[in-house]
């Protein structure tokens, strides 16, 4: 049995997690991807071990549903994904500024639902959302800044800050910060640093993916964007491609570190995509993938 899949099989019989262990759940992101971790994170709550673990870190997407997990609401989470209202009100092509609105999305649809903010912060499992820094280009784990509802609402904002897609650089702590995923879209890197000795990954790419350069047309338009309000990110989005090899073959090696993916029969969920059947689709493939990989 891998040491993971053990660990969180102890952990929920004693209902204790005092075996000297530190496990970490760390969630990619990924724009609308995001519907399959958000299917994953329910088949957690539906198999009873959202309690197991000892902090959870979040990219992107990821940090979005991993703040509806540690609110107690890991199944009101997955509402979204497929209303039609929110996607297209969130995510808008044709609207010049903000085409990926998460400013109204963390702001406004998480005060209406709403999101239990409070829970988050109580909550004995340490939240841990990460965001790029927009001066030195690192991945950087937003924890400390945690002081109540809105730094944590700035935080989720941080975290999913799209370069070009959402605006200006969001500002928390006196510092600037865009989307976790040019510095560190997979966020195990940071949990092991943190002192994890254990770590779940759940991804939004699907077995058998490889990461692939982007277009040059991608890499001009995020670059000069970079370079105008985030010049300290540039480098890691010059390296990201190479980032995420690196993280692929190092997620497949680690002894302590498991993965849970979406098949590889799995639809590809475009990042922008308003497609509410098809991101329904990924949150049910998601919950599968997690209740295959850990029932047992």
């Amino acid at each position: 049995m891998h040491p993971v899949l053990s660990l969180l099989r102890s952990r929920l019989s004693s209902g204790s997690r005092t075996d000297g262990r530190k496990l970490a759940l760390a969630v990619e992101g990924g724009g609308s991807r995001g519907a399959y971790s958000g299917g994953m994170i329910a088949g957690l709550d539906d198999l009873g071990l959202t309690g197991c673990f000892d902090a959870v870190y979040g990219a992107s997407a990821g940090a979005l549903n991993g703040a509806w997990m540690l609110g107690g609401q890991a199944q009101t989470g997955t509402f979204g994904w497929s209303d039609p209202a929110i996607m297209r009100r969130v995510t808008n092509p044709w609207r010049l500024r903000r085409v990926v609105d998460t400013e109204h999305l963390v702001q406004v649809v998480y005060e209406a639902v709403p999101m239990n903010f409070a829970a988050i912060l109580s909550n004995p499992t340490t939240f841990h959302p990460l965001a790029t820094d927009a001066a030195t280009g690192e991945a950087v784990d937003l924890h400390p800044f945690l002081k109540d509802q809105r730094s944590l609402q700035l935080a989720l904002r941080a975290s999913t800050g799209l370069p070009v897609l959402s605006g200006r650089p969001v500002t928390l702590a006196g510092r600037q910060w865009i989307d976790a995923g040019l510095a560190e879209a997979i966020p195990f890197r940071t949990a092991i640093a943190d002192g994890a000795t254990d770590v779940l990954v759940l991804r939004t790419r699907p077995d058998g993916w490889a990461a692939l350069p982007p277009s040059r047309v991608e890499t001009a338009v995020v670059s000069r964007y970079l370079r105008r309000v985030a010049p300290g990110a540039l480098t890691s989005w010059q390296s990201r491609h190479t980032r995420q090899l690196a993280d692929d073959n190092d997620l497949a090696t680690h002894p302590s570190i498991l993965q849970i993916r979406p098949p590889s029969t799995a639809p590809e969920v475009p990042r922008l995509t308003r497609d509410t059947l098809l991101l329904r689709r990924a949150v049910r493939l998601g919950r599968e993938a997690a209740l295959a990989a850990l029932a047992a």
